[in-house]
């Protein structure tokens, strides 16, 4: 029964589907019952989006006050063929129709991830971020607009799988206006909920000048319980061959324990404990901002508009749970084991400006922006202690090769130091600097051209500086007194360590006595681009063939340095040890990326009521640098190691080509829409992350890789079934297969592999990282969908309403196929395990009532209180899983004047 049920869902959704088509049904509809109109601007004019031909969808304003949307976690649920790979508020990445090669944990990506496939806009100003992408809070929006496809032509680099963007009401030149709404919820097994939010539009000289401005505050509170527990160390950890304890004759270790490695803990291991940190809901997350934007119209053509953005974002804690503890203990669902405390402060300044006019009967657009992003994250990472290299950097002495063993320093025994290990706590902090600075000029003639067209220049210059710092050195620092003990034969030291000399750093100093890892780097780019499109009616208001291009050229570089503690690094004073340092400045990361992207699309309306077109457009996003040359792929495991590989200093860009068919209809007098498409993407020379520490070496790096094929299906639909009842529905189906299957390539001249494909690595085999022909890409369900109706009715002075909706997600994975199952590993080896997401459903009610200028609506959110991992991950060595957010009942209550 329970399948029947499921299956007769889908089949509704399949057949009628929520954003995304060209009118909204709301309550605020005319008399005659026809769904209101959207007007949108994704091809950089004002339409209907009913005459736009592209697969899109949107949210208005009013639909995401009623749906108490107020950041990218609440509405990715009604973006069905959108999906999200999210570490917590501020470190998610967004794909669209399953173009993805995974997604990784939040430390170090803001130097070595891609940018992103899904470009992210704020009005007319781009916002996104590698891996980062920025969490705009949604208050005062005049609607969220999704472009599906390759977007390259009008929105450039980065628009390759498709556009997202926030657009804001804008200042209103004839009417004093603002309202206010608060509001109070509770959230299963988890603290309350508040927030509040004020606007208020002000005329200042009737017609010509107008400022707007909203405030805001929101504070959710945290339902994950951090679990009192010990971190032990096990004879089982990976790592615990560097230190060459071997048991005893008994096969017992000195803890008294058997080993399977091998290997033993010496009996003198540090335990540690989260006591100072364990408790329930600790994971709060506030929003807080505020916007302010002016408008002056010069006279009946021209307008300037200017607005202010400021939202500073805060979210402690873990926003994951582990079904395994870090002490081997069974977890429940919303509960983790984290040790060192976490925070994520992510606070954001924008300026923007648009001047609007003409020349003649030309259209002119000026519009710049010039954001600052600031970003501040410390996070727990004790259980890479129990990793490959995770004893490495918290024990000393023994035989194995680590710090104190033989030959690692001066003052060293000739037999080494006794083993001794330290306190297995360890963490990782990240403080980023992102600029954005943007300028575009565009041209267009009237709508009602027979020839249409629109020219534009683009210029940006995009900037980050990343301070990442692992702090997972335990071993003692060489301070002058302990540097003297160690010199005197006593237990070891480990020198600090900074950025490398004559490279650019955002810190130069010497990092502090628990850095074993980090990077102090500068990336960007500087983007010049040109582009047109020319839209001609072959029959006017029936046929009409749209053509245009975009030239772009990318300058990018890459500065800084990257800096480790090598065995070398042992005995050594601190700040002295430059063995483990690479010179980014050095290695001249310096490129250039040109070319065209285009498209072409044929539109029929054959009636005024019913359109179906044929596009065909291009995407791409430019390359990037890895952070270092550096060997790899031993084909030994004991000297001599050959190494088989060097990763490359740089990759290329990957691009997209989409063949679409669509169609855009309303039926029974504006009553009903039913929009859709089928669509056939190819993915090429996709930029590929990798990372295997034990393998491929301690740094993650990206090479292009495979190709992918996505074959889809998108249907939509709004009714207006009766004056008060309306439904709104969306589903999207997607068959993605890989449609090639490069190697690895041995590119070291000495290698006994030169040229071939490597297929053993340290005497065992290695198989093919980018994986076997039809095999899925990451974050690519296979059917999404959601539906939602609404009851609109009367009872004398008072206006009520009430809503309920559904949306299922398929299963996914969080990686490609070809990444090493997470379920066979114990143990975690590399961030990038492949773990497999089930599908889930959720479900959303509301009902609310106004009268004259007071509304009140109450409220829930996963009203089944579901559980399910919206992404499962081994990014900080252990499998975690980021939950939805527990079921959540709420009040709101708004006053308009």
């Amino acid at each position: 029964m329970q399948n029947n049920q499921k299956l007769a869902v889908a089949i509704a959704a399949i057949l009628g589907s929520c954003a995304g088509v060209g009118r909204a049904a709301t309550a605020d509809t005319d008399t005659s019952g026809a769904i209101d109109e959207v007007t949108v601007t994704a091809q950089r004019r004002s339409e209907n989006m009913q005459d736009v031909p592209i697969t899109m969808q949107a949210l208005t304003g009013n639909q995401l006050t009623q749906l108490s949307i107020t950041n990218f976690d609440d509405i990715i649920k009604y973006l069905p063929n959108v999906t999200f790979g999210t570490n917590g508020p501020g470190m998610g990445d967004i794909f669209i129709r399953g173009l993805s090669a995974g997604s990784v944990g939040g430390q170090s990506t803001a130097t070595f991830a891609p940018f992103p496939n899904v470009a992210l806009y704020l009005d007319d100003q781009s916002m996104q971020f590698p891996a980062r992408n920025l969490d705009v809070y949604m208050v005062d929006m005049e609607r969220i607009e999704v472009l599906e496809g390759p977007q390259g032509t009008l929105f450039g680099g980065g628009a390759q799988a498709g556009v997202i963007r926030y657009i804001t009401n804008k200042p209103k030149l004839d009417v004093t206006e603002g309202n206010v709404e608060a509001g109070y919820g509770v959230t299963a097994h988890g603290d309350p909920n508040s927030s509040v939010n004020a606007m208020i539009n002000v005329p200042l000289i009737a017609d010509t000048l107008a400022v707007r401005g909203v405030i805001y505050s929101e504070r959710r509170g945290g339902y994950i319980t951090n679990v009192q527990s010990n971190f032990t160390r096990s004879n089982d950890d990976l790592g615990n061959y560097y230190g060459g304890l071997k048991p005893a004759a008994s096969g017992l270790c000195p803890n008294g324990l058997p080993t399977t490695s091998g290997f033993c803990v010496p009996a003198n291991n540090v335990v540690g404990n989260n006591n100072n940190i364990a408790g329930p809901a600790t994971n709060p997350v506030t929003y807080s901002g505020i916007r302010a934007e002016a408008l002056y119209k010069i006279n009946p053509d021209w307008d300037v508009l200017i607005s202010q953005s400021y939202q500073n974002m805060e979210a402690d804690g873990e926003f994951t749970q582990y079904p395994i503890g870090s002490d081997g203990q069974v977890l429940g669902p919303d509960e983790v084991t984290a040790f060192s405390p976490a925070v994520n402060k992510d606070k954001f300044e924008n300026t923007a400006w648009t001047v609007n006019g003409k020349f003649g009967d030309l259209k002119a657009v000026y519009t710049g922006g010039y954001l600052v992003r600031h970003i501040d994250q410390t996070n727990d990472y004790s259980n890479y202690t129990r990793s490959a290299y995770g004893f490495y950097y918290t024990c000393s002495g023994g035989t194995g090769g680590g710090f104190g063993s033989p030959g690692s320093g001066p003052g060293v025994p000739a037999g080494g130091a006794p083993l001794q290990c330290y306190s297995p706590i360890t963490s990782w902090h990240d403080v980023v600097q992102n600029t954005h600075q943007t300028h575009e000029f565009r041209l267009s003639t009237p709508d009602d051209w027979r020839m249409r067209g629109i020219v534009g220049a683009f210029w940006e210059d995009f900037e980050i500086l990343d301070n990442m710092n692992f702090l997972y050195k335990t071993i003692p620092s060489c301070t002058p007194s302990n540097l003297s003990v160690a010199l005197g034969g006593g237990t070891p030291c480990v020198a600090n360590v900074g950025p490398a000399p004559g490279s650019t750093a955002s810190d130069p100093g010497v990092r502090n006595d628990n850095v074993a890892f980090g990077e102090d780097v500068q990336r960007g780019y500087k983007q010049t681009a040109a582009f047109g499109s020319l839209d001609f009616d072959i029959i006017p208001k029936v046929l009409t063939f749209t053509a245009g291009t975009r030239y772009y050229h990318y300058s990018e570089f890459e500065t800084g340095s990257k800096y480790t503690t090598p065995v070398a690094c042992t005995n050594i004073a601190n700040g002295l040890c430059t063995a483990g340092e690479t010179n980014i400045n050095a290695e001249n990361e310096n490129t250039t990326f040109s070319g065209f992207k285009s498209r072409a699309n044929i539109t029929w309306h054959i009636t005024n009521d019913a359109m179906v077109y044929y596009t065909w457009s291009q995407g791409f996003r430019p390359g990037g640098f890895n952070r270092t040359i550096a060997t790899k792929a031993d084909l030994n495991a004991a000297a001599p190691k050959d190494p088989q590989y060097a990763s490359p200093l740089s990759y290329s860009p990957d691009s997209l080509t989409n063949n679409e068919i669509g169609w855009k209809t309303e039926w029974f007098d504006h009553r009903l829409q039913l929009n859709g498409s089928v669509y056939q993407m190819d993915w090429k020379n996709v930029q590929f992350a990798l990372f295997d520490p034990t393998i491929l070496g301690n740094t993650t790096f990206v090479v292009n890789g495979p190709d992918y094929r996505i074959k889809g299906v998108e249907l939509q639909l709004v009714a207006r079934v009766t004056d008060g009842l309306s439904v709104q529905g969306s589903s999207s189906w997607n068959s993605a297969n890989q449609t090639s299957t490069p190697c690895l390539l041995s590119n070291i001249a000495s290698s006994p592999t030169f040229g071939q494909c490597i297929t053993d690595i340290k005497g065992a085999s290695f198989p093919n990282p980018f994986g076997e022909l039809d095999t899925r890409p990451a974050f690519s369900p296979p059917l999404e969908f959601n539906l939602r109706a609404r009851y609109d009715w009367v009872i004398s002075e008072y206006k009520a309403w009430v809503m309920f909706g559904g949306s299922h997600i398929a299963h996914q994975s969080n990686q490609p196929a070809s990444y090493l199952d997470g379920n066979t590993e114990t143990i975690p080896t590399t961030t990038h395990l492949r773990y497999d997401m089930p599908g889930y459903t959720t479900y959303d009610g509301s009902l609310g009532v106004t009268r004259d200028n007071w509304s009140a609506q109450l409220f829930g959110q996963n009203l089944t209180d579901s559980n399910a991992s919206v992404f499962t991950s081994s990014a900080q060595f252990i499998k975690s899983e980021v939950p939805l957010r527990p079921r959540v009942l709420g009040i709101k209550f708004g006053y308009k004047f």
